[in-house]
């Protein structure tokens, strides 16, 4: 039973839920105005690129450091320290004078959203009280779009229409932050009875999880390239292609994307994930042709296709593989196994990210888009072969 006074299992579910939104509206807060830094400060494909894979860069230390911490100390605890750095970068941001402070921003979102993700992904899972195991994924997959959403298409408006366009998204989200932490302050303290000393380990990950663990590693990954090819260098494209700089207009657009990733994702609850899977990878290789023939022809129409199919391969993707890890994964063992996950998905979107950037600044955007679709489609390729051998796999008796 819950101590008086404090939220029970449902809030706790609840306010999970608003965390996985947070780093992502944290996240996608700057995208939208990666234009006007680079206008301000002369700043080169090659830079916001950086700016935006340093994000990555830090999940990629932080998480093989401390993705156990939840399982030691208890989702809530993690998931308020994580909150915390996110509210940092929020400062950062909105006080940025050079580049400098947003690859802070960037560092400081990526550790804080390192150390929350993982935490609040696993904390949906063991405070769903629907009855529906398969709920959690789906909605880690709606809260996520909608933080992304929300700070895509109020950065735009606020940029367009506000008085000092880069500050008041960034104090939005830092309101947000105390409002979560205050609710993740009431809920029930979820740290283990029985504890060691807490050290840095490496990450391992159980012998029979090695198939299931690839296959929904490898799905979210997909999704988070394809999303990195959008947040990086999307208000770039749209800009070229739509020939406008009206920030509320490219805020839209991202929008309509993510926004098609929370629709989408509020029907997959009923969806078994490994056919999520599958059918986010089959979205995907569609999507990939959209963009390349956006990035050829210069099409504005088909870059919003894109938008469209590449929001709905996304959520399946997404929502597929957690569902097919949280399935598989040991109680004990989910933390740790979901931030391993979330490493080696973040570092194959900074290689994408980074890989995009410097073609784009050496060559075109054209270019760049057009490799980042080949290589994403080789993974999509490498993804339907696992999900075959997987699906082979568990027809044996």
């Amino acid at each position: 039973m819950p101590s008086v006074g404090r939220l029970g299992r449902r809030g706790a579910f609840w306010a999970s839920a608003s965390v996985l939104a947070l780093v992502l509206w944290s996240s996608g807060a700057p995208s939208v105005l990666y234009p006007i830094y680079a206008q301000k400060w002369g700043l080169s494909s090659a830079i916001v690129t950086l700016v935006f894979a340093s994000y990555q860069l830090a999940l990629i230390v932080v998480l093989p450091l401390f993705g156990n911490l939840s399982d030691q100390f208890g989702r809530r605890l993690v998931m308020i320290w994580g909150v915390g750095l996110i509210a940092a970068s929020a400062i950062a941001f909105a006080i940025a004078p050079n580049v400098s402070f947003l690859f802070l921003g960037r560092v400081l979102q990526g550790a804080g959203s390192g150390l929350a993700m993982g935490a609040a992904t696993a904390s949906l899972v063991e405070n769903n009280t629907t009855g529906n195991a398969r709920f959690a994924s789906s909605l880690a997959t709606v809260s996520t779009a909608a933080g992304l959403t929300v700070a895509l298409v109020l950065s735009g408006v606020f940029a367009r229409f506000a008085p000092m366009p880069l500050f008041w998204s960034y104090i939005l989200l830092l309101a947000l932050t105390v409002c979560a932490v205050i609710a993740l302050v009431l809920t029930p303290d979820d740290r283990p009875t029985l504890t060691h000393k807490w050290r840095p380990r490496a990450m391992r990950l159980l012998p029979e999880l090695r198939l299931s663990f690839s296959l929904a590693t490898l799905s979210v990954s997909l999704a988070y390239c394809a999303g990195a090819i959008f947040l990086s260098l999307g208000a770039h494209t749209i800009g070229q292609f739509a020939g406008t700089s009206d920030t509320a207009l490219v805020g839209a657009l991202l929008g309509c994307s993510s926004a098609t990733i929370g629709l989408t994702g509020l029907f997959l609850a009923r969806v078994r994930p490994h056919v999520a899977l599958l059918v986010g990878t089959l979205l995907t290789l569609v999507g990939l042709a959209l963009m390349a023939a956006a990035a050829a022809f210069g099409s504005l129409g088909m870059f919003f296709a894109w938008c469209l199919v590449g929001g709905a391969a996304y959520s399946f993707a997404f929502t597929g593989g957690l569902g097919v890890i949280n399935q598989a994964a040991p109680v004990r063992h989910r933390g740790s196994t979901l931030s391993l996950l979330y490493l080696i998905a973040y570092i194959l979107q900074a290689a994408i990210a980074i890989g995009m950037g410097a073609l784009a600044t050496a060559s075109t955007l054209g270019t760049a888009v057009g490799a980042a679709a080949a290589a994403l489609a080789g993974l999509s390729i490498v993804v339907l072969v696992l999900s075959y051998i997987d699906a082979r796999a568990r027809r044996r008796p």
